[in-house]
């Protein structure tokens, strides 16, 4: 399963796993656990979605809520599998980012969201968000491409999660070519690997814990974006999975 292999292998890299056995069983259990939330969710019905922006429906479980192992050696590593927001040295950062053959340039702001970009730098360091998709698209209301679930459903993340909230907006506007984290509705503490680009400008309401943190902006190439939001969705809604498969094959940040 695609969403097995990339957790074990960024897992594995971070020598946070003592056993595959566990980990498959562990996530079996996640997995079922997801299942029977999104069964409970889809009675909720669409106005949900607005209330929780890029975390509601599908993404409202942007990210699992299972924890990393760690080996009981492993003294120098957070038991959660957070990185250490250190690794964002407190500067901006440039990279660049290849979907579907398409190369987007971004900043990320590690003065103003360490937390997210210190995440941000370490799963693309660790090779995370290597052929991971774009799995929701949507074109009305708000104009967020959202990517880097490896299971490609909305359901999945790094096997760890993290808050508060960081660097959120005033009056709720993520303006064209902003990179935000996903999360879930009413849990400032559930990002994860989840992210979406934010196309053209839109206003996001903020929920009871707050709004998405920003953590950095498309420099260059958003027209590749716009080409897939002008494409639609798979089923023709406003908001599913984009038409024609969405798949990051590179990211770089220096």
């Amino acid at each position: 399963m695609k969403s097995n292999s990339k957790l074990e292998n960024y897992q594995a890299k971070q020598d946070l796993i003592s056993s595959r056995a566990v980990r498959s069983k562990k996530d079996n259990r996640v997995f079922l656990a997801v299942a029977a939330g999104a069964v409970a969710l889809a009675f909720a019905g669409q106005l949900a979605y607005f209330s929780f922006g890029p975390g509601g429906q599908e993404a409202d479980l942007a990210e699992t809520s299972d924890q990393v192992e760690t080996p009981a050696d492993a003294t120098d590593v957070d038991p959660t599998g957070v990185p250490d927001l250190a690794l964002a040295e407190g500067r901006v950062w440039n990279g660049s980012l290849n979907l579907n053959g398409e190369e987007l340039t971004f900043d990320l702001a590690g003065d103003l969201a360490p937390q997210a970009v210190a995440n941000f730098v370490s799963l693309t360091k660790n090779g995370f968000y290597e052929d991971v998709s774009c799995h929701r698209l949507v074109t009305s209301g708000i104009y967020v491409l959202q990517c880097g679930d490896p299971s490609g459903d909305g359901t999945g993340g790094p096997g760890y999660n993290w808050g508060p909230i960081e660097n959120a907006p005033e009056a709720d506007l993520y303006t064209e070519g902003v990179l935000a984290m996903a999360r879930r509705g009413g849990d400032d503490s559930s990002m994860g690997s989840q992210f979406f680009i934010v196309y053209q400008d839109s206003t996001i309401p903020s929920d009871a814990v707050g709004g998405y943190t920003i953590f950095g902006s498309i420099t260059g190439g958003l027209d590749a974006v716009e080409a897939i939001a002008e494409a639609g969705t798979i089923d023709g809604s406003s908001d599913a999975s984009p038409l024609d498969e969405v798949l990051i094959s590179s990211v770089s940040v220096e």
